[in-house]
């Protein structure tokens, strides 16, 4: 019964974000502009689902902001605000900058080892030009970073924010002619530091990769765009 019930649970959370991710790619992309009402029950009919998964996924895309939730008003595309996502590009990069160089002083051999191979991977995936595995090792990598550190606190933190800005990144970071090849130069200069144990150099790498990063998924947001254009906070 128990082991029932843990796959219906890892189904239900495979299904949820399946649906998380395709309702923020729709919102980030404009298909669902802002004030749209999110209705639970024409969501599940269009994916075939019951309410229960996308009521998680709403819930879930509502700690991103892109969703807002209001009693007995249920859910609805909110308005990206620019200064909310500058600050969370901003902390995001001084997080992995703060993650890459602890990585550099305290990951092992092994770790260091898994960083060079998944970064290898990434190699092949460009020669390919395959830009959904680069994208996959490119969420690998930034994880491995993350564990390597060797700090909980940190490595969670850094891995919340970098999912909370993941369906602005996922739409933005192949946008921009070779930034699927700038990015893993940047990766490269990265994994040098970290190999030599350079813990400052791998901050500035780390800096770097995130402030371009940043750049490349900003300016993608306003008018002409396509996009939702990015509103200021009074």
């Amino acid at each position: 019964m128990e082991e029932a019930e843990d796959t219906e649970a890892k189904v239900g959370k495979t299904l949820s974000q399946t649906i998380a991710d395709q309702l923020a790619e729709e919102i980030v992309m404009n298909r669902l502009p802002p004030g749209t009402r999110l209705d639970e029950q024409s969501i599940a009919q269009r994916f075939g689902v019951s309410r229960s998964p996308v009521r998680d996924a709403l819930r879930q895309l509502a700690t991103t902001r892109l969703v807002a939730h209001q009693p007995r008003r249920g859910f609805s595309v909110a308005k990206v605000e620019s200064n909310d996502l500058d600050g969370l590009f901003e902390a995001s990069g001084e997080l992995e900058a703060l993650c890459a160089r602890m990585c550099a002083l305290r990951a092992g051999p092994t770790e260091r080892r898994r960083l060079e191979y998944v970064h290898e991977q990434a190699t092949e995936a460009i020669a390919r030009q395959d830009a959904k595995a680069y994208a996959q090792y490119n969420e690998e990598f930034h994880a491995l970073i993350y564990a390597g550190c060797r700090n909980r606190i940190l490595e969670e933190m850094a891995m919340g924010l970098r999912q909370r800005l993941a369906p602005f990144r996922a739409r933005g970071f192949f946008v921009v002619d070779n930034r699927l090849q700038r990015s893993h130069v940047e990766h490269g200069e990265l994994i040098q530091a970290i190999l030599a144990q350079d813990g400052e150099g791998a901050a500035r790498a780390m800096h770097k990769h995130a402030a371009n990063s940043a750049m490349n998924v900003l300016q993608h947001f306003g008018p002409g765009s396509g996009m939702p254009a990015l509103t200021r906070a009074a």
